[in-house]
């Protein structure tokens, strides 16, 4: 199967990266999109810290920074400054995940079955390098090819993760991302159905999505499903992790649903 997961907002560039890593080229570790980030980086550089402000909703602070690592953002990434984007993401989903517990084994298998949608880089897989940057996907930024991320993006994203779930033969592609995330996939262009599971908690006797456990929970399925080597539905409903447990009443072959509590 093919994961797809969202970035995180909180990012970090500074802590080295404490696993043993795989023999990498260059090649191996450049975002398979980044023609259309350098398009996407140049129209950002256009735009004023104000701009950037009221675009994405953030503090002077947040838009001041932003505004200098756009200034600043270049192809082919330095390795200085930039880093693997499973590392540099933070964040509830990436602490669900725990790549720091990797075995070099673990990240290349990683490599070839996780997909991180990104505003800025469209797909990343997760030892590509990236440099810092802010830019969700929701954003709404006039562009060459409309007025948000998802005209921007078209079909491309959907089309690098066709072309990978063909080279896995993957039997579905296993959403762990977020609607907004998800948002920029075209399912019917995949060529296999998509599965999203549902995370529930047991809030006074009623199951409920709650987002910050749903969240780490996905990060966590993604890790589980690498260390298992998960290929096939029937193997994903085993999924026990954190004491959840599957629920085939509640669960459809599309969304299986997972409680707690």
């Amino acid at each position: 199967m093919l994961i797809v997961l969202s970035p995180a907002k909180t990012m970090d560039f500074e802590s080295a990266v404490a696993v043993k890593m795989p023999a990498l080229s260059k090649s191996d570790q450049k975002p398979a999109l980044i023609k259309h980030s350098v398009e996407l980086a140049q129209l950002l550089k256009t735009q004023t810290p104000d701009d950037l402000r009221r675009m994405m909703g953030i503090s002077e602070a947040l838009a001041e920074l932003n505004h200098a690592r756009f200034q600043d953002w270049e192809a082919p990434h330095p390795t200085n400054g930039s880093k693997e984007a499973l590392f540099a993401f933070q964040g509830d989903v990436y602490q669900g995940l725990n790549a720091d517990s990797f075995t070099p084994k673990q990240l290349e298998v990683a490599q070839n079955q996780i997909r991180i949608l990104s505003g800025l880089y469209g797909v990343l897989r997760p030892l590509d390098r990236i440099l810092p940057y802010r830019l969700e996907m929701g954003t709404s930024l006039a562009n060459a090819h409309g007025k948000d991320l998802y005209a921007f993006w078209g079909d491309a994203i959907t089309q690098e993760l066709a072309k990978q779930m063909e080279i896995n033969q993957s039997r579905f592609l296993l959403n762990l991302a977020s609607n907004e995330y998800f948002r920029s996939v075209k399912r019917a262009q995949l060529p296999a159905p998509v599965v999203a599971p549902a995370f529930k908690e047991n809030k006074n006797g009623k199951y409920k999505i709650i987002s910050f456990f749903a969240k780490k929970a996905r990060g966590t399925m993604a890790a589980w499903v690498i260390r298992n080597r998960v290929r096939t539905l029937d193997k994903l409903t085993q999924f026990a992790e954190d004491d959840y447990r599957y629920d085939a009443d509640s669960s459809t072959d599309k969304v299986p649903v997972f409680l707690r509590g």
